[in-house]
């Protein structure tokens, strides 16, 4: 016979159970809805930055500049002409151009002596398209000090034209390729004013100005490339003129992007979205795919951290088998440790990597122009 003490003991042990299932399942439930409520906005905020990347660079570029100005059609500061404590002889924002902002170059001699026939060497900085300028060079880049390594080149015997460009949220894709189009012809057409030798070229750039130069290579040499861009006014130079590119560090190849950041930076400049979803653009900016047996001797290089040593090995790949001169210096982990992006830039403090690469690049450099300084 059931002892009644333990039938009333039972029911109050069954009655005080249900509760606490009860709240285990709500707490359950509240948390399964606070996660799924956590997961759908971030989705949601991971969709609308996708498809809305000039948000995050804008609040970039508001970090960098401030109230100051991005695109400009007067020059920043007053245009000057000095020779540099070491001997360099500079000339300030040479208005190339009225079309787009920003459309200045500077001109720097190793002396005042303007009649030596050197090598000329047309720069364009990096900065993802939204930063950067001829006198500061890339903020992206590695402990960036462009102007030493500027003048280092100056002085190896060059010309070096510096060469500023629109940036966004104003101008995007292909618009920094016609203004490089519009510079370069304009320094042909004042060639003999400006004491340049435009029929002894070199074009180079440091990452967002690597993609522009990789892309002005295969204009000069790919007619139905060059056409994609219907310039206002042809290419006045030739790929006779034009006896070597420097491409550091570019990130051209768009299938293999692995790192969010530069979908938002290329995405923003090309169409406004980190899926590239219009694909003739997307294949027009990758200039990889027209390379062809007329492209100029090319060096490139990368930082192997935070850099592009794929999407160079690629291109460099590409231009041995269409039978091009190119050399890639890619500083090995193992010898040099970890690369930054835009190494090279830190020449002035960089004993190994930056002054190796440099050495190498140079000595290309100098082989291809006939440079005897």
């Amino acid at each position: 016979m059931k002892n009644p003490i333990d039938s009333v003991s039972n029911e109050m042990n069954r009655k005080m159970i249900k509760p606490k299932k009860r709240k285990r399942k709500n707490l359950f439930k509240i948390m399964g809805i606070t996660l799924l409520t956590i997961v759908v906005l971030f989705g949601s905020l991971f969709l609308y930055v996708s498809y809305n990347p000039g948000i995050i660079v804008g609040g970039i570029q508001k970090l960098l500049y401030g109230n100051s100005p991005i695109n400009s059609f007067e020059p920043l500061q007053e245009p000057i002409e000095t020779t540099k404590e070491n001997g360099v002889y500079y000339v300030s924002d040479l208005k190339y151009a009225d079309v787009y902002p920003n459309s200045f170059l500077d001109i720097s001699y190793p002396n005042e002596d303007k009649t030596i026939d050197r090598p000329t060497l047309i720069y364009f900085h990096g900065g993802g398209y939204f930063a950067g300028s001829k006198s500061m060079g890339d903020p992206l880049a590695a402990n960036n000090d462009s102007n030493y390594l500027y003048d280092k080149l100056v002085l190896e015997g060059y010309n070096l034209v510096n060469v500023d460009y629109a940036l966004v949220p104003d101008h995007h894709f292909p618009v920094p390729v016609i203004q490089m189009n519009q510079a370069i012809n304009y320094l042909v057409d004042h060639a003999e004013e400006f004491g340049l030798n435009m029929h002894n070229v070199v074009i180079m750039g440091g990452s967002a100005g690597a993609i522009m130069t990789a892309q002005y290579g295969a204009i000069l040499s790919n007619s139905d490339y060059a056409k994609a861009f219907n310039f206002a006014e042809s290419p006045k130079l030739t790929t006779d003129d034009v006896k070597a590119l420097v491409v550091d560090d570019a990130p051209l190849d768009i299938p293999s992007f692995d790192n969010f950041s530069i979908k938002v930076l290329i995405g923003n400049y090309l169409d406004d979205s980190v899926f590239f979803n219009n694909k003739e653009i997307a294949n027009q900016y990758n200039a990889i795919n027209y390379i062809n047996s007329d492209y100029p001797a090319t060096f490139l290089t990368a930082g192997t951290d935070d850099g592009f040593p794929k999407d160079m090995q690629h291109m460099s790949d590409k231009l041995t088998e269409a039978g091009v001169d190119n050399l890639y210096f890619y500083p090995d982990i193992n010898k040099y440790g970890k690369t930054k992006h835009g190494y090279m830039s830190n020449l002035k403090n960089d004993p190994e990597a930056a002054k190796d690469s440099y050495e190498a690049m140079v000595e290309f450099l100098n082989e291809h122009t006939n440079n005897k300084k």
